[in-house]
């Protein structure tokens, strides 16, 4: 089965006194492009976070946040009380010497003095990481089953392409006799009518005709493109999670295929089928685009 690149996981769970929200978003990209916004509680383990989602995610454009919400009183600041005392001290006694009252407004200049206010030195424990762990673990799971729904729909597209074309390949297997036959009678009446029916070599004619037509012969890019489209679906049987750029290769083959066969077409009813092909390949390619 595939699996797409796009997906949304999110997790709010509790580690202790300590509550995560974990967001993550997924969109297509050529890379494992990772976009992380951490509490600063997390920033020792950031390492570890982006190994965990480069390992279980594997490719695509990442956008992953991790916020905190306190479960106890416990805030991400400190009020250093006895800075702000040591600051406070010296400003009453000029107050009490001066005989003027401290203004109430006065504690707020003191929290902006520096180091009154300092971040908070908290830390998590060796069972709170774990059970944070778990929490991410969920959320990649939670975004990874999203991206196997997307990616059901995207293999069914894929396989109604490549079937469409295997069709309109058959339709021109049946007309290619015909467009030989046709383009033989069509030489040799032009033949005839510049020269006339006597005035020309016809076993020459004969020799150029068969040199004309294994130029424009389509058979070999007709098999290798069967072939290409074979290989494709096989890929979509295939276990592995990441596909996604082995089928963009088979897909720019096939295209090939049926570029060259358009090309040496000479013939108006296979040329409406290979722009048909063309069609049906565009949409595969777009939808290829999207798979891990």
């Amino acid at each position: 089965m595939l699996k797409s690149m796009t997906g949304f996981g999110r997790i709010e769970a509790t580690a202790g006194d300590k509550t995560f929200l974990v967001e993550i978003k997924s969109l297509n990209g050529k890379q494992f492009e990772l976009n992380l916004r951490l509490t600063p509680l997390l920033k020792p383990y950031e390492f570890e976070i982006r190994s965990m989602l480069s390992d279980q995610l594997l490719r695509g454009s990442i956008e992953c946040t991790i916020s905190l919400k306190q479960n106890s009183g416990s805030g991400a600041i400190t009020i250093n009380k006895e800075m702000a005392k040591a600051y406070f001290q010296p400003l009453k006694e000029v107050a009490d010497d001066l005989q003027i009252q401290v203004s109430e407004y006065v504690l707020g200049a003191l929290l902006r003095l520096p180091d009154v206010v300092v971040p908070n030195t908290d830390v998590l424990s060796n069972e709170q990481w774990k059970q944070f762990q778990g929490i991410l673990i969920n959320t990649i799971q939670a975004i990874n089953t999203h991206r196997n729904i997307e990616g059901a729909a995207l293999e069914k597209d894929l396989i109604e392409r490549i079937h469409n074309i295997l069709a309109y390949q058959e339709k021109i297997s049946e007309l290619e006799p015909l467009r030989q036959h046709k383009m033989k009678e069509d030489l040799r009446r032009k033949m005839e009518e510049q020269l006339g029916k006597e005035n020309y070599d016809t076993n020459r004619l004969e020799q150029e005709m068969i040199y004309y037509i294994e130029k424009i012969d389509i058979s070999e890019e007709q098999v290798r493109l069967r072939n290409h489209c074979d290989y494709f679906l096989n890929i979509l049987k295939e276990t592995d999670e990441a596909k996604g750029k082995k089928l963009g290769f088979v897909i720019q083959e096939i295209g090939r295929e049926i570029n060259t066969t358009g090309a040496k077409a000479y013939d108006s009813g296979i040329q409406k089928l290979v722009v048909l092909m063309k069609d049906e390949l565009e949409k595969a390619k777009e939808q290829v685009l999207n798979v891990l």
